[in-house]
């Protein structure tokens, strides 16, 4: 939860804002009150993408879906402008950690725990089944821990029987590690598919292990497609009930029903001795720290809190300590999971059907920036030193493809599907990218820098290259998946290094790049590896390596 920000509106329809929530590639989730002094979550699409016919679809969607699905294991929805821009739904608020957020703080559950909670979300599915929707992104980010049990929250893309699905460039509904094999294959997201993710999310929840290991993502869906899921150390019983609704085969695995007749649960999870104190009940929101005043609200304008937490006696009492509960974040009942999957950058599609690409001839090509948000302005030398690399934890939607012209297509011209998400520095961001035996040379540099009077600020960029297919990272070969990768990327350097000669800067892949996923360094594999289009994707880089966002895209071919 953050405050509110000088550029964030004061109110939405009717709801005084309080904070921010958390943001995605489609807009802002706030914490809101009501005219009648009830918190809600408000989810407002970004008014640059308004045009985009999928998002508003799914956006929509979600909307409808949480209107007709009434249970007491989702929340309810109270408000919501869906005709005109701008867009926005809002929900009830539920204070608490995610099932994601309390086992990363705390580690695995109890087996007693994990078949409560197991049975309270079988129960929750069949509720939602029983409205005709499949939820098809079930994880522990997507699970709230309320103070009476479990809710399931992000329906961005679950869909109702007899709907047509909605993709996103060919990729399956769904996340790595939790979405089911016949789903990575092309099947429809049926009820089986939900059970499956149940399955995957209580691994995690037993073991505090990712159910299908890390990497990316094309190699955690290979896992789930063929490998067995991760139940070392767990309970027997628990571990033969996961194994079993994550069967390969969907019509082997159990119902909602037969999962709570399994869980054999004869007590409330309330009761539990463990559950009470993952930070379910009442977590105080700090909104009296954020702005509360503005254009439209009314004098004198207090904020609802909720009341200070009972502490839960007992052998996991440690779990409700103040470490944990310094770490637990609030969650609005609205992830941002499924918006963070979905294109980002001012117009969506904005660079499909041009070739704006520099090709693999070397021939620089002017690059206006792309839409969305403006560059940093400068700061008078007061830029921050950037993070030594950016880390590989996003899904790239980044595609190069060559030119249909075939001249142009020798010589290694083509085109990106999406527009940056940011906009390049100065006038014209310029680059060239030259393919020359098992190297390739990357240049990158901003026109007419050279004729300021004195250097510009530093603009770290960092250059990702990404093969066509994922790559094994034991043996650099490629799996028969697409790569969703953000790839191997260099250092970020200072895009002004030259700036007083008009020089390119060079990279040259794969010497100069490396892939950095959990810890872990990999050098870049060689072009022979994965012949075919390679994309290229240059990112402005804050200082974390997971701050950074796309200012440019190109590619090249790999005969």
């Amino acid at each position: 939860m953050e405050a509110l920000r000088d550029v964030d509106p004061a109110r939405i329809g009717a709801h005084a804002l309080l904070a921010r929530l958390g943001a995605g590639g489609m807009g802002q989730v706030y914490l809101g009150r009501s005219p009648g002094g009830r918190l809600v979550a408000v989810k407002v699409i970004r008014d640059e993408i308004t045009g985009h016919p999928e998002a508003l679809a799914r956006f929509r969607r979600e909307a409808e879906t949480v209107r007709a699905v009434r249970s007491a294991y989702t929340a309810n929805l109270i408000d919501a402008s869906l005709a005109a821009p701008p867009f926005w739904l809002a929900t009830e608020y539920v204070a608490g950690p995610t099932l994601g957020r309390a086992v990363a703080e705390r580690g695995g559950l109890p087996a007693p725990t994990c078949l409560r909670l197991f049975a309270a979300l079988a129960e929750g599915l069949a509720s939602v089944h029983a409205y005709g929707v499949t939820h098809r992104d079930l994880k522990p980010q997507n699970v709230i821990l309320g103070a009476q049990g479990p809710q399931l929250i992000d329906f961005g893309i679950a869909r109702g029987v007899g709907e047509t699905a909605l993709t996103q460039d060919g990729q399956a509904p769904g996340t790595p590690g939790y979405t089911a094999p016949e789903v990575l294959l092309g099947a429809e997201a049926g009820a089986a598919a939900d059970v499956f993710a149940l399955g995957a999310t209580l691994a995690y929840a037993a073991t505090g292990r990712p159910p299908f290991g890390t990497g990316v993502a094309a190699t955690v869906g290979y896992r789930a497609v063929h490998e067995p899921i991760d139940v070392a150390g767990v309970e027997p019983g628990l571990a033969a009930l996961i194994e079993a609704c994550v069967a390969k085969d969907p019509a082997a695995r159990p119902g909602p029903a037969e999962v709570i007749a399994r869980c054999g649960v004869r007590d409330a999870l309330i009761d539990d001795p463990v559950y009470p104190g993952l930070g379910a009940l009442g977590e105080a929101v700090p909104v009296h720290e954020m702005r509360t005043r503005g254009p439209g609200l009314p004098a004198g304008y207090t904020p609802t809190q909720h009341a200070p937490a009972v502490p839960v006696p007992g052998r996991w009492a440690g779990w409700r300590s103040p470490r944990a509960m310094a770490s637990v974040a609030v969650v609005a009942t609205l992830s941002l999971a499924a918006w963070m999957l979905l294109p980002s950058g001012g117009k969506g599609e904005g660079g499909r059907g041009k070739d704006s690409a520099a090709g693999a001839s070397g021939t620089p090509v002017q690059t206006p920036g792309a839409g969305g948000a403006a560059a940093p302005s400068a700061s008078n030398g007061t830029a921050k030193p950037p993070a030594e690399y950016i880390e590989n934890n996003q899904v790239s939607r980044y595609l190069w493809t060559p030119s249909t012209d075939p001249d142009r297509a020798a010589h290694g011209v083509g085109q990106c599907n999406l527009g940056a998400e940011q906009k390049a520095p100065g006038a014209d961001m310029q680059t060239s990218v030259t393919v020359s035996g098992k190297s390739v040379t990357i240049g990158m540099r901003v026109k007419y820098a050279e004729n300021s009077q004195t250097k510009p600020d530093p603009y770290y960029v960092s250059v990702a290259v990404r093969s066509p297919h994922d790559l094994d990272p034991q043996t650099g070969k490629p799996f028969p998946m697409d790569n969703r990768a953000v790839g191997f990327t260099s250092k970020p350097i200072d895009i002004y290094g030259k700036w007083n000669t008009g020089e390119f800067l060079k990279l040259t892949y794969p010497d100069d790049f490396a892939e950095h996923v959990n810890g872990k360094t990999r050098p870049g594999a060689p072009l022979a590896n994965d012949p075919g289009d390679w994309t290229v994707v240059f990112y402005h880089v804050e200082d974390e390596p997971a701050k950074y966002a796309s200012i440019h895209c190109t590619g090249f071919q790999v005969a």
